[in-house]
């Protein structure tokens, strides 16, 4: 088993330690931010921890009305921006806690006024001491290259904050759960997917909301792992001009959980096939025809990680069946440290 395999299917015990240690420390976050809310909330990160923030944003919005915007850390690194951000939460998302551009970013924004607050997997690190507070991912050690466990440690920390924050009992309740409910979705058969891309060299994935966080790591997860360039797009801006690419086997991987962003998915699933698409579509029984099966998560807002999960087993999967050891993609390595 590769190492990647394993520490994906090591999240669910993760998620429950995660939910278990993170209680007490999120409930006081929480009621802080409610008793002085910012104004908005800027988010600083790189690679799937920038998805993990960008599923943050999309839950606080939602949850909050709260607008959340995303940083490029060269505005701090290379350009030196006057921030003026006095009123507002800095979160930084990182597993592990040392690229400089990130640290660079969060003093900047607390010399400009900011709170910070980093997820972060270690607790000991540059990061954690350039920010105010932090909120601990508790994935453990994560050895392979390619981001699982932390991954989906992440999402599951914002979304306790967020479900803290906006005291959503519903979806604190089906945070608790979850870890069962993602044991699953790692068990789920995604053979289709691995038959349709076995000899393919690019695909489109396709999400939308919150779901778009995650089909942007998986079209991450398959360009490192396994050597497809893979683009991900919202559902509504593909026919804004990505759809000009489909021509007759061209894969696509639809995530279409339940949730208002649905019938559209299946929608353009039906317009994709007529043009000739190969689509692998990831959708609940109530979706209708669905070529791979997603797993319940108990709540709308957490279908993004039941899907993800059962996305990394059969990405570990294809890697192998095209040649590839996920373990060791081609010029990458854990830790990387850009400015």
């Amino acid at each position: 088993m590769s190492l990647m395999l394993n520490e994906a299917l090591s999240a669910p015990s993760v998620l429950r330690t995660q939910w278990h240690q993170n209680q007490a420390r999120v409930a006081a976050l929480a009621k802080a931010l409610l008793a002085a809310p910012p104004r908005s909330i800027l988010t600083v990160a790189r690679g799937s921890s920038d998805h993990a923030a960008a599923f943050f944003g999309y839950l606080a919005m939602k949850h909050l009305g709260c607008p959340v915007a995303s940083l490029p850390p060269s505005l701090s690194t290379e350009r030196a921006a006057p921030w003026r951000v006095t009123d507002q939460l800095a979160i930084a998302f990182s597993q592990s806690g040392e690229s400089p551009d990130l640290i660079t970013t969060q003093r900047a924004l607390a010399l400009g006024g900011a709170r910070t607050l980093a997820l972060i997997n270690a607790e000991n690190t540059p990061l954690a001491a350039a920010s105010d507070q932090t909120l601990p991912l508790h994935a453990g050690r994560e050895e392979s290259v390619a981001a699982t466990k932390s991954y989906l440690a992440t999402l599951a920390a914002g979304a306790h904050l967020v479900g803290a924050w906006a005291e959503n009992a519903a979806l604190l309740d089906a945070l608790e759960a979850l870890p069962a409910r993602l044991e699953e979705a790692a068990a789920l058969n995604w053979q289709p997917a691995i038959d349709t891309l076995k000899q393919a060299d690019r695909l489109l994935v396709i999400g939308r909301g919150s779901g778009l966080a995650v089909a942007q790591e998986a079209a991450l997860k398959f360009k490192e792992t396994c050597g497809i360039q893979a683009e991900a797009f919202s559902g509504a801006e593909v026919r804004h001009g990505p759809m000009a690419l489909i021509e007759p086997g061209y894969p696509v991987m639809i995530f279409a959980p339940q949730g208002p962003e649905q019938t559209g998915l299946l929608a353009l699933a039906d317009d994709l096939e007529s043009m000739g698409a190969r689509v692998m579509l990831a959708a609940d029984d109530h979706g209708g025809t669905s070529h791979l099966p997603v797993a319940d998560a108990g709540h709308e807002d957490l279908q993004p990680l039941s899907i993800i999960q059962s996305f990394y087993s059969m990405a570990a999967a294809l890697a192998e069946a095209r040649g590839s050891n996920p373990d060791q993609p081609r010029h990458l390595r854990k830790v990387t440290r850009t400015r």
